[in-house]
């Protein structure tokens, strides 16, 4: 009976169904890992890796949720994926708006937990890709086209792309040293290069609002031609004074004969070849001087280029290099005036721009690139500065500075500068007590002598107290003064002594007549008969009592 039980429950447990883990509320399943997302131009990729690499016949798929909304999208290009990376690059999603992505890993009818990613702006997270460059070689400069990254389609560069700035860095190939960085336009030339030399670039975009920085183009490489018979002309400058403009260069054949023409700035942002664009100015088709002079109302307010042709005989140069010109400012910025003066141990520096100046767009302002040295040296100590007067410490004394200076307008449209000022020079003065130790000096002359004729006197007094001086009067009172005569000053009114003073006049070596000895007897008696009282009263206070007692000195002069 016990082993039909037996056989009973073992046929029970065999034939009962399996449940998974899963349909049982587990989840075997796990989520992917590393999960990134990379945007270069208009190329979305969502990356990750594996949870469990023993685990076969796994695939991914991926979910987006843009801003406001409450439920979830497929996202394109990336349901059942078996791989570890998808390309989700769909129209459907708006490069500006926020977006929120989300994958999970699926088996049959199990699948992991979500993994989120966290919230982007595609536009934000994007990096600016390599841009594709075309070379065309001259003999000593190379034509370089340049197409913005992304494709003529590109959503997410759309608004940029004329904003794309270029920079460039180019060498030999032979050494690969002596890298040159430029910035170039989307079409431009690379000068001052050697005929039948092979070079190589790369070329990068970038933007500068928003500030980012693109990838480099692989490395191109191309070589120059032979050199031609007939040079272009070089050293193109414009000038331009009151309502007359003027554009001049050097060249270094005879018997030849110029053109020149214009473009338009912006034209230069445009990528393409604009070769068909340039216009000649009208009186400067067939010149046989080095210069074109042309009223500025020819052209309205704005920038150009300029670039000029060298013709002899049946042979044409290339053009030149192409000089940048601004109708609406002044091209020629005059010296400065500059004025110095020597004030206690410093050089003071004051610089004007001339009135002619004025022309100038303010708004690109002046900088001043100093030089200062001593008249009886050649070192130049430079300087720049944006202030119009400013201070050179530290001077010597009785030495002569000379100084010159020039104007510096530096922009990113702009980059010239006037010739040097005329050098001025000046004498500094002889070394001075400077005015705070001479303050100084004054205080301690009012304050302190006073404080050291006080310091001495309490100083004797502090003397006089360990040494007392002696309490008899000096020689000269003691001689007329007695013991005698003392004591009577201490006596009471009724004890004093009358003496009796008689006053003698001076003896007259002549024998006095009758008239005069009558006199004299007059005047003894009456000298006789009187008396002086000197009286007064005097107080000698007692201390304990604080009574006092009272007398009258009496004297009498007879």
């Amino acid at each position: 009976m016990l082993a039909l039980l037996d056989a009973a429950a073992l046929m029970l447990v065999a034939g009962a169904p399996w449940v998974s883990p899963a349909a049982a509320g587990g989840n075997t399943l796990q989520s992917p890992e590393n999960v990134e997302v990379h945007i270069i131009d208009d190329t979305f990729t969502l990356k990750w890796s594996r949870s469990d690499d023993s685990v076969g016949n796994v695939t991914f798929s991926a979910e987006y949720q843009m801003s406001g909304m409450d439920n979830w999208i497929n996202l394109p290009g990336c349901q059942s994926i078996t791989g570890t990376r998808c390309d989700f690059s769909s129209d459907e999603l708006d490069v500006f708006e926020q977006v929120t992505l989300r994958i999970r890993a699926e088996k049959g009818n199990e699948t992991s937990p979500w993994q989120e990613v966290e919230s982007f702006v595609p536009f934000q997270k994007a990096q600016i890709g390599p841009p594709k460059v075309h070379l065309e070689a001259e003999d000593k400069a190379i034509v370089i086209s340049i197409l913005p990254p992304g494709t003529k389609e590109s959503l997410m560069w759309a608004m940029d792309s004329s904003s794309f700035k270029y920079r460039l860095v180019i060498w030999t190939n032979s050494s690969g040293a002596d890298k040159r960085i430029e910035t170039v336009y989307p079409r431009s030339k690379i000068y001052k290069l050697s005929p039948e030399t092979t070079y190589c670039l790369q070329v990068k975009a970038y933007l500068r609002v928003p500030r980012k920085n693109g990838m480099y183009s692989p490395v191109y490489c191309i070589s120059t031609t032979v050199e031609s018979k007939l040079p272009p002309p070089e050293n193109l400058k414009v000038d331009s004074k009151k309502s007359i403009c003027s554009l001049k260069w050097d060249t270094a054949d005879e018997n030849t004969t110029f053109q020149v023409q214009w473009l338009h700035a912006y034209l230069k942002k445009i990528p393409g070849n604009h070769s068909d664009k340039w216009k000649t100015i009208p009186g400067c088709e067939t010149l046989e001087t080095t210069q074109c002079v042309f009223p500025p109302n020819v052209f309205p307010k704005g920038i150009y280029f300029f670039r000029v042709q060298a013709s002899k005989g049946n042979s044409t140069s290339r053009w030149s290099e192409e000089k940048e010109f601004y109708i609406d400012t002044q091209t020629v910025v005059l010296p400065p005036v500059i004025r110095m003066k020597s004030i206690n141990g410093s050089l003071n520096v004051y610089i004007g721009a001339p009135k002619e100046n004025k022309s100038v767009n303010p708004n690109y302002p002046l900088t001043y690139e100093a030089h200062l040295w001593k008249n009886t040296s050649n070192a130049q100590i430079k300087t720049i500065q944006t202030k119009t007067d400013f201070i050179i410490p530290n001077v010597e004394p009785r030495t002569v500075y000379c100084i010159k200076a020039r104007a510096l307008i530096e922009d990113e449209k702009w980059n010239t500068s006037s010739v040097f000022s005329e050098i001025v020079c000046e004498e500094t003065k002889p070394e001075t007590i400077p005015v705070k130790w001479l303050i100084a000096g004054i205080c301690i002359a009012l304050f302190c002598t006073p404080c050291v004729f006080y310091s001495l006197k309490g100083l004797l007094r502090c003397i006089n107290y360990v040494v007392p001086p002696s309490r008899k009067p000096p020689p000269c009172i003691q001689e007329y003064l007695s013991e005698h005569s003392l004591k009577n000053l201490l006596l009471l009114a009724s004890e004093e002594q009358t003496e009796r003073c008689f006053i003698i006049e001076r003896v007259n070596p002549l024998p006095p007549t009758e008239e005069e000895t009558n006199q004299m007897d007059e005047d003894h008696k009456k000298y006789n008969s009187q008396t002086s009282r000197d009286s007064g009263n005097y107080s000698n206070e007692d201390e304990n009592s604080g009574s006092s007692t009272s007398g009258e000195l009496q004297q009498a002069i007879v």
